[in-house]
């Protein structure tokens, strides 16, 4: 449940508002379905004890609609070619109101809940009596289980336009909801409309943003409104105005769609849908932000303290993880059994689940790669390039910690591991955000290392993100987080760059290739395709496109390929030329990442051709040539523009540890400063030291520069 939704588990009476635009269709015919999917949902809540009280829009649309069919029946053909005079919308209240509650009374009735309707105006609330009569209905028809239902009686309102006035009753259906939330105190308003919820801009604009939590001193001024209604009075201008007033009087709401079958159960089930007004939303928000910057902060600051430390000691902080990560493997080992568990009961692919296990001898493995780290070479405040200036003026370009990384990453329990270590030897402080798949996995993991990091240090060095809504707060925080690192889906990377002004490093994709050429020696081809495609096929550096020299056609070294392969169990998609020659299903996309055991195949003229085909639709992640022809295999190496390019070799070599980093915080296509399998020294920037003898710039008359290039040896 979303921490700010959480007081749901206390609502025992809501009011539901319905729009016209959910009750009538476009053409202004009643829409059944919605109205069948609604009282279905009022008849569940109602089962289940929820006092569920309606407001509904509608009377005017339905009678127009009733009106203008028995208008055209009785006019000759004469009177259609005269002006058409708008249709009194007090006769057509009067006209859709016993229609539209037939309606609700078959719909109900249909469902086995009995409904009754309340038709009032403005000026009745004027009359204290009227008041405390209506209270006292309606908890009656509550007691009986009964549904009110209640709408404006708009055939006899003496309100003239403008709606909105000085009597401040209510002028709208919306703000009758509101009334009669405070009037019956109800626990939690619910404001149904055509979008799902408030949207900082048009809905229609991919840019605009659905607003999770509405916060007047934010949000107030910022919004613009559209249009009102295409048939009501209101539109979403007179839902925030009635919201606004509900929350500030105490009783919590939310704006979501009546398009969806089941919004009001996901409302009162906690789930974050719509857009919510709350009395205290004004405080939380400062507080999430304060709390998300808290931690930022935190993990600087222990990231200083680290880097005080000997090298040897910040070594010793690594052995004593790997440590203590091995006492604590059968720990580890059930909570993360019960995340693979809940991740197949919950229907998760195969393909995540196989990259959420910790398979046996992974906690070895992860522990004998930490201990690679704790004995590599000091990374921080190395000498890289020292420089004399002018005599006595001695410059130095050194190595040091970026500072903090934020990284958000799906699956893998194991990456928590390898970049806790890494930030821990490069001097970095961390905030992780994993998957929820992995949440028990990431938790224990956490707690294990954490517990490892001395007093001196700080265990706020590791922070770990447990939910998902705090992550929008920390992309704010570019004063505070240095790097982001999204490791997961497409989707994920896409989303974490289009939201943040932090740098991000890292992969969207990781369509590999292997190209086999005409010179291949096909004994080795045949290892290395096995191997790039089955080995792991949920890892981003296996193969996903297997490219063939179209000589190997003649040869048949192509059929042995695909003879091996589908042994294997690996399903082949085509391109083009290879589902039309090897009679195999066409591929829908050379973009495409199975992560699983399914590949594409297609055939190319030669290696320029192979070439052009990777730059076209590869993803500059790991590509690789087999071949035995020097000069051909030079050529693709250096014409290949991705971050890992190999000769005859697997693309599953592309891994931090498989390259003697130690371990690597995820692979970057970026072409920042890292590219490729990101260790230690992608997580490091330089300083400048200068080192003088009381020299002055003065307009660099007393200088005489020399800029000689000095040994890196102090």
């Amino acid at each position: 449940m979303d921490p700010t939704r959480a007081f749901v588990k206390d609502v025992k009476r809501l009011i539901i508002k319905v729009g016209t635009a959910v009750v009538t269709r476009t053409d202004g015919r009643l829409a059944l379905g919605r109205l069948g999917a609604l009282c279905e949902q009022v008849k569940e809540l109602n089962s289940r004890g929820f006092e569920v009280i309606l407001v509904t829009s509608g009377a005017v649309g339905v009678g127009r609609q009733r009106l203008r069919y028995r208008k055209l029946v009785n006019s000759s053909f004469a009177d259609l070619q005269k002006p058409q005079v708008e249709l009194d919308g007090k006769a057509c209240a009067g006209v859709g109101q016993g229609g539209l509650m037939a309606l609700y009374d078959a719909l109900f009735s249909q469902l086995d809940v009995t409904s009754s309707q309340l038709l009032v105006t403005d000026n009745d609330f004027k009359d204290p009596d009227f008041r405390k009569q209506l209270s006292e209905t309606v908890n009656t028809l509550l007691a009986l289980r009964v549904i009110p239902v209640f709408n404006e009686n708009d055939a006899v309102s003496t309100r003239k336009a403008p709606y909105e006035d000085s009597s401040g009753i209510f002028w709208d259906n919306d703000s009758l909801a509101a009334l009669l939330a405070l009037e019956l105190q109800a626990d939690l308003l619910v404001l149904l409309s055509d979008v799902e919820g408030l949207y900082s801009g048009p809905p229609s604009d991919p840019r605009s943003k659905l607003i999770h939590t509405y916060i007047k001193e934010k949000h107030h001024g910022e919004i613009t409104f559209g249009d009102k209604s295409r048939v009501g009075r209101g539109g979403m201008t007179a839902k925030v105005k009635a919201a606004v007033y509900a929350a500030s009087a105490g009783t919590p709401v939310v704006i979501t769609s009546g398009f969806a079958t089941d919004s009001i159960i996901k409302v009162l089930q906690g789930e974050r849908v719509g857009t919510l007004f709350h009395p205290d939303a004004s405080l939380w928000a400062p507080l999430k932000e304060v709390g998300a910057r808290k931690m930022a902060v935190a993990a600087r600051e222990c990231s200083r303290r680290l880097q005080a430390l000997s090298s040897q000691d910040r070594g010793k902080i690594l052995l004593d993880i790997a440590d203590a990560l091995e006492a604590n493997e059968n720990l580890i080992k059930v909570e993360n059994e019960a995340d693979v568990i809940a991740a197949q009961e919950a229907g998760y692919e195969k393909s995540l689940i196989s990259r959420l296990m910790l398979k046996p001898g992974k906690i070895s493995s992860l522990s004998k790669s930490i201990r690679v780290l704790a004995d590599m070479e000091e990374p921080i405040g190395r000498v890289l390039k020292r420089t004399e200036l002018a005599d006595g003026l001695i410059l130095e370009k050194t190595s040091c910690p970026l500072g903090v990384l934020l990284i958000v990453f799906e699956s893998r329990p194991e990456a928590l591991v390898q970049i806790a270590s890494l930030a821990v030897r490069s001097g970095n402080g961390l905030l992780l955000k994993g998957g929820k798949e992995a949440m028990r996995s990431n938790a224990i993991l956490n707690k294990v290392i954490t517990a490892a990091i001395p007093d001196t240090v700080g265990k706020k060095l590791i922070g770990l993100v447990t939910s998902r809504d705090e992550i929008p707060d920390l992309l704010k925080l570019d004063d505070v987080i240095d790097l982001v690192i999204p490791r997961g889906s497409n989707k994920l990377v896409t989303q974490i760059k289009e939201s943040t002004k932090i740098p991000v490093l890292g992969h969207a994709d990781g369509i590999c290739h292997v190209f086999v050429d005409k010179t291949a020696n096909m004994d080795m081809a045949k290892r290395i395709v096995l191997d790039a495609k089955i080995d792991y096929p949920a890892a981003c550096n296996s193969m996903e496109t297997l490219l063939v020299h179209e000589n190997l056609l003649k040869t048949g070294g192509i059929d042995q390929l695909i003879v091996e392969l589908t042994r294997e169990g690996v399903t082949l998609y085509g391109g083009p030329r290879a589902s039309a020659v090897l009679d195999i299903p066409a591929a829908h996309s050379f973009h495409h990442e199975y992560n699983s055991l399914a590949c594409t195949v297609e055939i190319v003229d030669d290696v320029l051709a192979a070439v052009n085909h990777i730059h076209r639709h590869g993803s500059a992640h790991t590509d690789c040539i087999i071949a035995e022809d020097h000069v051909v295999a030079e050529i693709f190496l250096r014409q290949v523009d991705s971050a890992a390019v190999f000769h005859n070799a697997s693309p599953r070599f592309c891994d931090g540890a498989r390259f003697g980093l130690g371990a690597e915080v995820g692979i970057s296509t970026s072409r920042i400063h890292a590219r490729g399998p990101v260790g230690v020294e992608g997580l490091l920037t330089t300083r400048w030291l200068l080192r003088g003898s009381g020299q002055v710039v003065d307009g660099d008359k007393g200088v005489v520069y020399t800029h000689k290039d000095l040994s890196l040896q102090s």
